[in-house]
């Protein structure tokens, strides 16, 4: 129902001292003080008018009824349109916005009905939006239509921009050129034939009488620079052979990036007739099918001037300052705006920066992240849900981030209550010794150098721990979850020494290395099995033995405590239908693993509901 306001709220921070600029916003949109207007608001206010006002300001408290009758009865022709400067008042801030508006839900009014809060109203002589230039570039989708579309095609844009400025003496020998041409054309014998067999085709036809009196044929080449340019084609070139085609002749990419460079052009040339401020807004240019556009914005840099733009684009955002980048997500019904640099020192926005700069990842871009510390973690973990709970990572809205070391602080830090609320959970090993530590007088050299190795590995992970227990303290975004050892070795502890046992042949090719490594695998004794898949692995290589070892995972497979609870913290609950998919996955693959039909009914007898319950109660 119709009632409350639309209000839309600027804020102008650093304005600078130039005579124009300080005149609009002092008489205008300034905050009055003493010195030189540094900071000014600007609201357009769209709200009832002023007999509506008065009205609901006549209503009791907590007469709904009398309300809803006054409500039923606002149309749009009862909205005004205001714009206000010099205001102070928060409109985001819930009380405020009902203290000046009023509370709808319970019919409380206020019976002042042009609260000063809101501001000055604006004469309509000093108008911000005049003197503001606003460029929108929208989002690249058939730029071959766009240039051949009069109205949006932006050669003729800039063409008629320039028409305008062309002396009239420059133009007298082109228009005489024109008319020349013109006459020429229609004084071709072909033309003037074709013209006498129309006049006595129609007289035949339709007799003297009712045939037209004159009749000519007309070249209709225009003599007027604006028209005149219509009819010039940008022609491009790729190779570099010579040759120029046409705009639909170009590749996707090249076209596309041809449209935004003449908008860019537009706006430089819009820009200088403008004396305050500029606007540039650019709306997903990522969709274009090259990463043209990366180098592009990282160039672009005007004075005086804001550009803003709307992406999905890793290519884009790995140039963009992280001090400058807003996140749009949403929470429910509900879209928050996060400010991922809020309240962070220098040092800890130049680490994030730098891990951007360097690593093209869509962490800025995350529903919910995962953080794990190597490529064994980033190839194996996805596999493992995904085979074994049978939906995989995406799925969940769940993106897995390899930051390539332990220092997980570094990103982390962006996941707080202050900037991204998104959930976050770090994966990372302890490192606990798997054999014990304590030496052996006389013992080999090689053991005492493994022991030592050991124990210096299990200090720096204990280390680790206290210092993410203690980081992510208090921080309900945050959650740590520790291998005891290494994937590796926690992979066989959960119960998939077999799996492991699998790839020896993939590693060693002398049988009695083969049989000697399976039996330690599958020994079940930590130090035996712990000692030999590590060794496996730096044999290996840990990303490429992680390779191996997910080509022979399946629903059998284990998944590691730690992991379930680091993922399923990022994903805090399953909707009916990701638990109906989770369990029907598990039912099929107990059906196949039967060996019964397909469709017997013996595994999939209960109904849907059945399983959707049982999940739910789990």
């Amino acid at each position: 129902m119709a009632g409350p306001w639309i209000i839309i709220s600027l804020e102008f921070d650093e304005i600078g001292p130039d005579e124009a600029i300080q005149a609009l916003f002092l008489h205008g949109a300034g905050v009055i003080g003493d010195a030189a207007v540094g900071r000014a608001t600007y609201n357009l206010i769209f709200r009832p008018k002023k007999e509506v006002r008065l009205k609901l300001a006549s209503l009791d408290d907590g007469d709904l009824a009398g309300l809803a009758a006054i409500r039923q009865a606002i149309t749009i022709a009862d909205y005004e349109t205001l714009f206000t400067g010099r205001s102070e008042a928060n409109f985001g801030n819930e009380v405020v916005y009902k203290s000046l508006v009023g509370d709808f839900d319970n019919c409380v009014f206020s019976g002042e009905v042009d609260d000063p809060r809101i501001g000055s109203r604006l004469p309509v002589f000093l108008s911000v939006s005049q003197e503001v230039s606003f460029t929108f570039i929208q989002a690249l989708r058939d730029v071959v239509a766009e240039f051949h579309n009069n109205r949006t095609n932006p050669l003729l844009t800039l063409l008629k921009s320039k028409s305008g400025e062309i002396a009239p003496a420059t133009m007298a020998p082109i228009v005489a050129q024109v008319l020349a041409l013109n006459n020429s054309i229609e004084a071709l014998e072909d033309v003037q034939t074709v013209r006498t067999d129309i006049r006595d085709t129609i007289k035949d036809a339709a007799g003297e009488t009712y045939s037209p009196s004159s009749l000519s044929i007309k070249s209709d080449l225009s003599d007027e620079a604006d028209k005149l340019f219509q009819s010039l084609k940008l022609f491009v070139g790729e190779s570099a052979e010579g040759y120029e085609g046409g705009i639909h002749e170009l590749s996707l990419g090249g076209a596309n990036l041809i449209f935004l460079t003449l908008k860019l052009l537009e706006f430089k040339y819009q820009k200088a007739h403008q004396s305050i401020a500029n606007f540039l807004v650019i709306e997903e240019p990522e969709a274009q099918s090259t990463p043209h556009p990366k180098t592009l914005f990282d160039r672009i840099a005007y004075d005086d001037t804001q550009i803003i733009y709307s992406t999905h684009s890793t290519h884009i955002s790995e140039v963009s300052s992280v001090q400058n980048v807003n996140i749009l997500g949403r929470r429910g019904v509900a879209c928050e705006a996060y400010q991922p640099a809020t309240g962070l020192s220098p040092s800890e926005i130049g680490n994030i920066q730098r891990y951007l700069d360097a690593v093209r990842s869509n962490l800025l871009f995350a529903k919910s992240v995962v953080l794990v510390e190597g490529d064994a973690e980033e190839i194996l973990i996805p596999i493992l849900f995904k085979k074994v709970v049978g939906l995989s990572l995406d799925e969940l809205g769940v993106s897995l981030i390899n930051i390539r070391s332990t220092g997980f602080q570094n990103v982390a830090v962006l996941f707080h209550d202050t900037r991204i609320r998104k959930r976050c959970s770090i994966i990372t090993d302890l490192d606990a010794a798997i054999v014990d530590t304590t030496p052996i007088p006389g013992e080999p050299e090689a053991e005492a150098k493994f022991k030592a190795k050991c124990l210096a590995s299990q200090v720096v992970g204990a280390a680790r721990k206290v210092a993410l227990d203690a980081f992510a303290n208090g921080n309900d975004w945050l959650s740590v979850h520790y291998a005891d050892h290494t994937l590796e070795v926690d992979f066989i502890s959960a119960g998939n020494g077999r799996q492991m046992a699998s790839i020896v042949p993939l590693v060693y090719t002398q049988a009695a290395t083969k049989a000697t490594a399976i039996a330690e695998l599958m020994s079940g004794d930590k130090a035996q099995y712990g000692r030999r898949v590590l060794t496996m692995a730096a044999n290996q290589g840990k990303g490429w033995f992680a390779i191996l070892l997910g080509e022979h995972i399946n629903h059998k497979t284990v998944l590691p405590g730690y992991i379930s609870k680091a993922i399923f913290f990022a994903r805090e609950s399953l909707t009916v239908e990701l638990f109906f998919n989770i369990y029907s996955y598990g039912v099929k693959c107990a059906h196949s693993g039967r060996g019964h039909p397909a469709g017997c009914g013996r595994c999939c007898e209960r109904p849907a509901s059945t399983l959707i319950r049982r999940a739910t109660l789990t």
